[in-house]
């Protein structure tokens, strides 16, 4: 199989579970996670129809659009430092991972000094693992109040990674939790904030993540293969 065949299985997956959810497939949007692939599959992907691009490190998005120019849109899925928003806010147009008041604050700050408004998402430890990045779900709502106020960020939404396991079946729950968490935001109107995009779902569990209301999910290893390590 070829990426291009990959990625049409994905988008024709991706239309079947939204179909069959009852939502409309051009509600869900796909992310094509480039995480340690090449320039030259890169470009493959998008010849066959990869709309936005996913990086996980902020330095290897930055090589990697230095070789291929404004090839398309990228988003940051990975957890982002502070100290390499700067970087971060020049290179993608949204920034899923926002999980704190310190790095919405220095995301607000470096967007300010070129000019533009930052899109995000807060990114919410829905299964509160210690492990994983991500504000504490009954802190969601004070933290995106907070960042309603800052001027060079919007909020769009909210991201989340399920604990992993083998089966889609176990993310259903936190998928529903996070879609929930969203409704209640969403409830409170707060000015500036909008929830629009729910960003969860992986290659192993993206279709049951578009049953309980995706818009956005963030396939790699169905597109490209496994990751060498």
């Amino acid at each position: 199989m070829t990426i291009a065949d990959n990625l049409h299985t994905v988008m024709g997956r991706i239309s079947a579970a939204a179909e069959g959810a009852g939502r409309a497939p051009l509600a869900v949007t796909l992310v094509v996670v480039t995480k340690t692939i090449d320039v030259e599959r890169i470009r493959e992907a998008v010849a066959a129809g990869a709309a936005i691009l996913g990086e996980n490190r902020v330095q290897e998005a930055k090589e990697k659009i230095e070789h291929l120019g404004p090839l398309a849109p990228w988003h940051l899925i990975g957890h982002l430092q502070s100290n390499k928003a700067k970087y971060a806010v020049n290179l993608f147009d949204l920034i899923h991972s926002v999980d704190s008041i310190e790095l919405a604050r220095e995301i607000d700050r470096q967007a300010a000094k070129i000019g533009k408004v930052q899109d995000v998402l807060v990114e919410v430890n829905i299964a509160g693992e210690k492990a994983k990045h991500g504000a504490d779900r009954d802190a969601v709502l004070s933290l995106v109040r907070e960042v309603a106020q800052l001027r060079n960020m919007a909020i769009k939404g909210l991201m989340t990674m399920p604990p992993f396991s083998d089966s889609p079946e176990d993310s259903r729950p936190y998928f529903r939790h996070l879609r929930e968490l969203s409704d209640r935001v969403a409830q409170e109107q707060i000015p500036g904030v909008s929830m629009h995009e729910l960003s969860m779902g992986m290659s192993g569990d993206y279709e049951v993540a578009i049953e309980e209301g995706a818009t956005m999910v963030r396939v790699g290893t169905a597109i490209f293969g496994e990751r060498t390590k």
